[in-house]
């Protein structure tokens, strides 16, 4: 096979992994070093870093791609953007330095041109290899006859491959004629770590064919045979090619272990939700008209999906055990309403609350509102920063011990070891999206059977729903308060760049106040240069509006300048504030009728969403212009577009989802850059997902036997109820 004659490349290593020293019984549970040996050592701890540590989670490492090979062929059959596969006679090999481009170590890159001929006919024809070490341009100066793989090119009217696969023939007997090799497969797998694909291959490879043929199951029998899947073995088979695929196998494969990937998310999450469930807690209740002078202290009525919501909430804090619910709804929906209610409702049973925030920007504007909503001064209610200075911290930490303090608003700084409660009977985590599951469960850990009440203002997709938050109870808030007038958002372009300035202007005019958001405070040599920086775009506001007072605000700021600059711009001194995203949550000015968001390529799609929600949030129209005053990526414009013509915002969270994966379900990973998914994807399967859901709860329902092994097994997960 073509991937057998590429391994020869390196001889020497296959040598040694041939003819191991000692031989080790392997199974799925082995180690890699068991399967390697300590000679690969490097690639082993590599693996381990990225989760790859058994045997058993290779075979979770897919092929990038898996290509059939044509047979030998003379070079009169070559087509243009064909693989083909040729044998030849080298006639020279031309190495020229490439002087504007250098490799690691600053070692010289070549840009080798090789002429070959044909041995199945007189043609010859070019190979080239661009920004290639030295070693390259030895091995090929070494061989008489070499074999060759690659995609056909054109150039000037010949056919030339680049960067094609090769190695050496044996001197051939003329008289001998040619065998012409059989169709063979060439399977390439992912760089992980920077263990290139080539090595990984090797590493599968040294998987037995008897470990292939005993994959052991892990849906239950009846499952399997109810939806006739293919046997895990055979799926795994069918991937790796051990089995030659066709379109069929490939497709029965990747559904069986897409199912498979859902079907075991669903296990985990029921065994977590039953987890969190187990502690007993207090309930905490109040009667009606306590309930009903609580929300008198509101300007306004709620609306029915804040009533129906915190009827989900008050009936949690009542039961015995502990709440875990998530209160999602768009921008300015009343979320925080319901927070600040059932943190009463805890406090006044004479337990604690804590209020955790993404950003001292944010804490410090709940801690601002918390003020002016207990003005009676019969709650004590303190705010902690990673900028606190040590001597406060301290003496709060002792009051939080004490029971002195009511209700403690901060950032992560209350998952800090120094935090511990008298009582915590509340814990509200606010914006979940910015926080890891981990960050979540060690808050609520600060006391036992302590409830939890979960703010997201980035909606959330039924399929995300059932994964990432499957352990929670989810309320949804979608009527929003009566009297606001919403926002419009207008991409701006280099064309239009004069009609906005001219646009805030008016609205300057009429004494609205008007954000400008940038992606970043300072310029780096790292960051590229049309990057909009904080201190320059600063500048250029301030030469616009001369008239007006404009100031900028940044997250390493000292938290005492934050709240100057947050307290100036609420009571209408500043009339444009530069910032960096600290202001993307909870930032609540009604004034505020324009943003304006510099290189919105450089957000989220969910964060520009959140963003604009700072605007229009009274009984004036808000204004959101996405400004790009240089040219961007056709992809990238495709993406504002969802922002300009979508206000809803489930659609957003869907899109922005494709874009960055889902995060990592039983971790501290938020991002999703790195999913932890392998096949399965909770938008292009969703109703694989469903389905699995569906059979998996069922299966638990009815106590079915076959699903008793499988609790047992992943019940000895860690992972799933990490609390550190």
């Amino acid at each position: 096979m073509w991937s057998t004659k590429l391994n020869l490349l390196n001889s020497s290593i296959n040598k040694t992994s041939k003819t191991p020293k000692k031989t080790k019984i392997i199974d799925w549970s082995s180690s890699l070093e068991d399967l390697l040996g300590k000679a690969s050592l490097k690639s082993i701890e590599k693996l381990n870093s990225v989760g790859i540590k058994e045997v058993w989670d290779l075979l979770w490492v897919f092929p990038l791609r898996v290509l059939e090979l044509p047979p030998l062929r003379s070079f009169e059959f070559i087509e243009e953007g064909r693989i083909f596969i040729g044998r030849g006679k080298v006639l020279n090999v031309q190495a020229k330095p490439n002087f504007r481009v250098r490799g690691r170590g600053k070692a010289m890159l070549y840009n080798i041109s090789v002429h070959v001929q044909d041995t199945l006919s007189d043609k010859i024809i070019s190979l080239k290899w661009f920004n290639s070490y030295g070693s390259v341009t030895q091995k090929i100066s070494q061989c008489e006859y070499i074999e060759f793989m690659g995609e056909a090119s054109i150039f000037n009217g010949q056919s030339q491959f680049a960067n094609p696969d090769f190695f050496q023939l044996e001197a051939i007997n003329s008289e001998s004629p040619f065998v012409t090799v059989s169709n063979e497969l060439k399977i390439q797998y992912p760089t992980i770590n920077t263990v290139s694909g080539v090595i990984v291959k090797k590493i599968i490879d040294k998987i037995s064919i008897n470990l292939w043929n005993n994959i052991p199951e892990t849906l239950p029998e009846s499952l399997i045979k109810r939806k006739n899947f293919l046997s895990l073995s055979e799926s795994f088979k069918v991937i790796h090619a051990k089995i030659k695929p066709t379109p069929l196998l490939e497709s029965r494969a990747q559904n069986r272990l897409i199912y498979e990937e859902f079907f075991e998310d669903q296990i985990k999450i029921f065994l977590r939700r039953q987890f969190f469930k187990k502690p007993k807690a207090i309930s905490y209740s109040v009667d009606e008209n306590t309930y009903q002078k609580f929300c008198a202290r509101y300007p306004y009525t709620l609306t029915i999906d804040q009533s129906n919501t915190i009827n989900d909430v008050r009936t949690d804090l009542s039961a015995e055990h502990p709440m875990m619910r998530l209160v999602q709804g768009d921008v300015g929906c009343g979320k925080t309403t319901i927070a600040m209610i059932a943190a009463m409702i805890v406090i006044e049973n004479g337990a604690q609350a804590a209020l955790m925030c993404p950003t001292e920007a944010l804490a410090i504007q709940h801690f601002s509102s918390c003020t002016e909503l207990f003005e009676t001064k019969e709650y004590n209610v303190r705010l902690i920063l990673g900028s606190t200075p040590a001597k406060e911290k301290k003496q709060i930490q002792k009051d939080l011990e004490d029971g002195t303090i009511d209700f403690i608003i901060g950032t992560h700084s209350l998952i800090q070891d120094s935090i511990q409660f008298k009582k915590l009977g509340l814990a509200i985590i606010d914006e979940q999206h910015k926080f890891g599951v981990d960050q979540r469960i060690r808050l609520t850990s600060k006391s036992e059977g302590t409830h939890c009440l979960i703010m997201s203002a980035t909606p959330i997709p039924r399929s995300l729903s059932l994964t990432q938050y499957g352990d929670l109870d989810i309320s949804t808030i979608k009527v929003m308060p009566s009297g606001r007038k919403g926002h419009k958002t207008r991409i701006v372009t280099k064309e239009n760049f004069q009609q906005f300035l001219s646009f805030v202007m008016t609205r300057l005019s009429l004494k609205e106040q008007i954000y400008v958001v940038v992606p970043a405070i300072n310029e780096s040599v790292e960051i590229e240069q049309d990057f909009h920086n904080l201190t320059d775009i600063l500048e250029r506001f301030k030469k616009y509006f001369p008239d007006y007072i404009v100031e900028g605000l940044h997250g390493k700021m000292k938290s005492d300048e934050k709240a100057i600059i947050f307290s100036n711009f609420k009571n209408h001194k500043i009339n444009i504030l530069v910032s960096t995203s600290v202001i993307e949550v909870g930032i609540n000015v009604i004034n505020a009728s324009v943003m304006a968001i510099m290189n919105p390529e450089r957000f989220g799609l969910s964060s520009l969403h959140q963003l604009r929600g700072r605007v229009g949030r009274g009984d004036k129209p808000g204004f959101c212009f996405l400004v790009n005053d240089k040219i961007i990526a056709v992809t990238s414009m495709e993406r504002l577009k969802v922002i300009e013509n979508n206000s809803d915002g489930f659609k957003i969270a869907e899109e922005d989802l494709k874009f960055r994966g889902e995060g990592d379900l039983f971790g501290t990973d938020q991002s999703g850059s790195q999913t932890q998914k392998r096949l399965a994807n909770i938008i292009l399967h969703a109703d694989i997902l469903y389905e699995a859901r569906e059979d998996a709860l069922k299966l638990i329902q009815n106590n079915d036997p076959d699903i008793e092994a499988l609790l047992m097994r992943y019940s000895q997960d860690e992972r799933i109820f990490s609390t550190v």
